[in-house]
């Protein structure tokens, strides 16, 4: 995500942004503010603005994906950047039971064998799937980098059909459950996001160029997702698989999932900010922000922070909107904090290291 020399500060903020949503998604779904379906839109008016504000957000893991394959198509890969993931999630998943335990916050009695297991081997038992999900994908880079700049255009385009076709129209057209459908929660799914972006990456997408057109996909997409949620979720009052085609929906592997996320990444792929104190804080702060999701998605922590920040007291109010904002706030600054410790660890670790070596 360089230039020049410089992280491009438009992929930057969209990372940034894609982490605020990520937050408000958890915010929302664990934090019960978005009622499961079936929901009554007379009876629950604040899950239906939950669910709206849902679907604007639902992009944002998509973008993070995009933004990684964009650059590693053309990137050289690095063995380095595999243990330095490795030894980022292990710092999160080992530390931070320890550091409850130490705290008060939990006791050894809340906690069995299988969850140390899960503890000291993240990436296996998926305690962060993202990051499984994604570590696969970058073992897979070199191969699909390779692949995808040797073929030719239009046989790119006949393998993203089909790939798409797998993984994405075929759910989004049927209201059943399939067996092959994990909802984009695997490497599979992160496997399709990195030949998308690769082929946008080589030749783009000429109609989202048009900043407006991207937006307005973007508006669009997240919209549609919404309108069909609440119909959907109306008529599985009569036929129950609408409710769970109402949860498909919000799947990220959805086709309307996929047409928001490419069209917001277009917002900000054509996106020009000048140079600035602003844009130095986004390229200062962005790389800390998968440091962000490690600390508020661990086992210990996914469903507590709700309830250290007071969400069951806005649940059932309009008050949750201003609640939310300054929640996601919160844990975006103790995160991107705790981050940049684990960071300056990191370095002096490397620096000692390199220092033996020599």
């Amino acid at each position: 995500m360089k230039s020049e020399g410089k992280r491009q500060a438009n992929f930057e903020l969209l990372r940034i942004v894609a982490m605020f949503m990520i937050i408000s998604l958890h915010y929302l779904v664990k934090g019960w503010v978005a009622t499961p379906f079936p929901i009554v839109a007379k009876e629950n008016p604040v899950g239906v603005l939950a669910w709206l504000i849902e679907a604007f957000c639902i992009v944002a893991v998509n973008c993070y994906v995009l933004i990684s394959g964009y650059f590693l198509v053309e990137s050289a890969w690095k063995p380095g950047r595999v243990f330095s993931l490795l030894a980022q999630v292990l710092f999160y998943s080992l530390l931070i039971p320890i550091a409850l335990l130490l705290t008060g916050v939990v006791s050894w009695g809340d906690m069995d064998l299988y969850d140390w297991i899960g503890f000291a081997f993240p990436f296996g038992t998926e305690h962060y799937w993202f990051a499984t999900a994604y570590l696969v994908m970058y073992l897979f880079a070199p191969f699909l980098a390779a692949g995808i700049k040797k073929m030719e255009k239009r046989n790119l385009q006949i393998l993203l059909a089909l790939l798409l076709a797998f993984f994405s129209l075929e759910k989004t057209i049927l209201p059943v459950y399939l067996a092959t459908d994990r909802y984009g929660y695997d490497f599979g799914w992160f496997l399709c996001l990195f030949v998308a972006a690769g082929y946008v990456r080589l030749y783009g997408i000429s109609w989202l160029e048009k900043q407006s057109h991207a937006v307005g996909g973007y508006a669009l997409s997240s919209l549609l997702i919404w309108l069909l949620a609440m119909a959907s979720n109306t008529l599985g009052g009569e036929i129950e698989t609408f409710i769970h085609y109402a949860n498909m929906l919000y799947a990220y592997n959805h086709l309307l999932c996929v047409t928001g996320a490419v069209s917001l990444f277009y917002v900000f792929k054509n996106l020009r900010i000048k140079e600035g104190c602003f844009v130095g804080a986004v390229r200062r702060l962005a790389p800390y922000t998968f440091g962000v999701y490690l600390l508020h998605e661990h086992m210990l922590v996914r469903y507590e922070w709700m309830k250290w920040l007071g969400v069951e007291k806005v649940q059932e109010s309009f008050l949750f909107v201003p609640h939310m904002i300054l929640s996601v706030f919160i844990v975006f600054v103790v995160g991107t904090v705790v981050d940049m410790g684990r960071g300056k660890i990191f370095a002096r670790v490397a620096a000692a290291a390199e220092n033996k070596t020599q």
